[in-house]
């Protein structure tokens, strides 16, 4: 199927590919990426990751898919909140055992305070339209690639313009929500360039607001009496933006990490709840909780426990890693070879309660200059309302860490 056949889906196909730049101004395009915007790896081995062409989306259809996300948006955070409060629900959610002992001594206590709250929500247009795969809600990146780069790319499109700016956003809503004259720690995972980029970006948004930033690892942050520090520093911190994957704190060897999730006096974002519904296995638990879940069960595809797709197996299925990134624990009879799915479904077996089996819904391809790409659309929603799109482009049949970023640009009048 291709952009041509929208006669045959049940909804018009919204999404439509730009012409390429031409080669020098990408160039020049690239390096202001690489130099200003902390997108540090637009090559990977012999695989550009920054696509040379915008895909457009009228207004009206974006701001359908921004207010679907919004209210996606407030179901989440609805669930989480119900969540905290029901620990016997957390083993079904494939938190490691040392999250889900604090998340139960907590249950009914008051969470860390949090700011600028952050999520995204991956969409892709199937033959019955719109359907959301999963959230990203404790970590969220992109934000080099959906503003800065994409920003550039409008200029060379006159008529389009950004979804948004989610890392101005999101600094605009640190700076109401937390001391101007403090600092402000950005915490990400040593040796991972992604993260690298993407705590740099968001410093450089704060200063640029006349905030102070700090990029640091695990091991320079320590907690005294509820309030986060610099291991180096007298004062407390303003704030702590944690790009730290929530079920990484265990292990990172630093006392205190519990104060993420309760007993805090400084501010983090995202909230330690988050993790909640980071999770894969997330609408395992829909049927238990008394929260309203309307738009989810429209949007999302069906989920099982692997044990019960395995009773009625039709290959229709993708099976996930509860807490898989960037694709890295996603297969499919569709892609992945049969001793490999073999013994992705034997692990699954083995560990349930780390895995989540999704009904496979086929996603519309769109013809590009680089061939035919599957792809995601990922709307951010920071603090309730959408706040931008980070949309990634894939030869394959589903969207990995191998994926070409790509600057969605919305169709002014249209």
């Amino acid at each position: 199927m291709t952009q041509a056949d929208d006669g045959q889906l049940g909804v018009a196909f919204p999404l439509r590919v730009g012409k390429p730049v031409p080669a020098s101004d990408f160039a020049e395009l690239r390096r202001t990426c690489v130099l200003e915007h902390c997108k540090w790896d637009p090559q990977v081995g012999d695989r550009a990751t920054l696509a040379p062409f915008p895909v457009f989306i009228s207004g009206a259809d974006w701001a359908q898919l921004a207010c679907l996300a919004e209210k996606l948006a407030a179901e989440t955070e609805a669930a989480e909140r119900e969540l905290l409060l029901r620990p016997l629900l957390l083993k079904q959610l494939g938190l490691p055992g040392a999250l889900q002992r604090q998340f139960s001594r907590a249950a009914g206590a008051a969470e860390s305070p949090s700011f600028a709250r952050v999520m995204r929500f991956d969409f892709h247009f199937s033959r019955e339209g719109w359907r959301v795969s999963e959230v990203n809600s404790d970590v969220p990146g992109g934000y080099s690639e959906a503003q800065g780069f994409s920003a550039l790319m409008a200029e060379q499109f006159p008529g389009h313009h950004l979804a948004g700016g989610p890392a101005s956003t999101w600094a605009a809503r640190a700076a109401l929500a937390l001391d101007p004259a403090g600092e402000i720690a950005l915490l990400s995972a040593p040796g991972y360039l992604e993260d690298a980029q993407v705590v740099a970006y968001l410093a450089s948004s704060l200063r640029a607001r006349g905030m102070k930033a700090r990029v640091i690892g695990p091991r320079e942050l320590c907690w005294r009496s509820g309030h986060a520090f610099l291991a180096s520093a007298q004062s407390p911190l303003a704030g702590v933006f944690r790009f730290y994957q929530l079920e990484w704190l265990p292990e990172c060897g630093q006392p205190g990490w519990s104060h993420f999730l309760h007993g805090a006096v400084t501010p983090v974002s995202n909230p330690a709840r988050a993790a909640l519904s980071e999770s894969k296995r997330f609408p395992l638990v829909w049927r238990e909780l008394g929260t309203p879940l309307a738009e989810f069960a429209r949007s999302m595809p069906e989920s099982c426990a692997p044990r019960e797709v395995l009773r009625r197996f039709d290959d229709g299925w993708v099976l996930k890693g509860s807490y898989s990134n960037c694709g890295d624990a996603v297969f499919s009879s569709r892609w992945t070879p049969r001793g490999a799915l073999r013994a992705a479904w034997a692990r699954a077996l083995l560990a349930p309660s780390g895995w989540v089996a999704q009904r496979e819904f086929e996603v519309v391809p769109l013809d590009t200059p680089l061939g035919t790409m599957t792809h995601c659309l990922g709307v951010y929603v920071i603090d309730g309302r959408a706040a931008g799109a980070y949309l990634r482009l894939s030869p394959a049949q589903f969207v990995d860490a191998c994926a070409i970023d790509t600057a969605l640009l919305v169709e002014e009048g249209a």
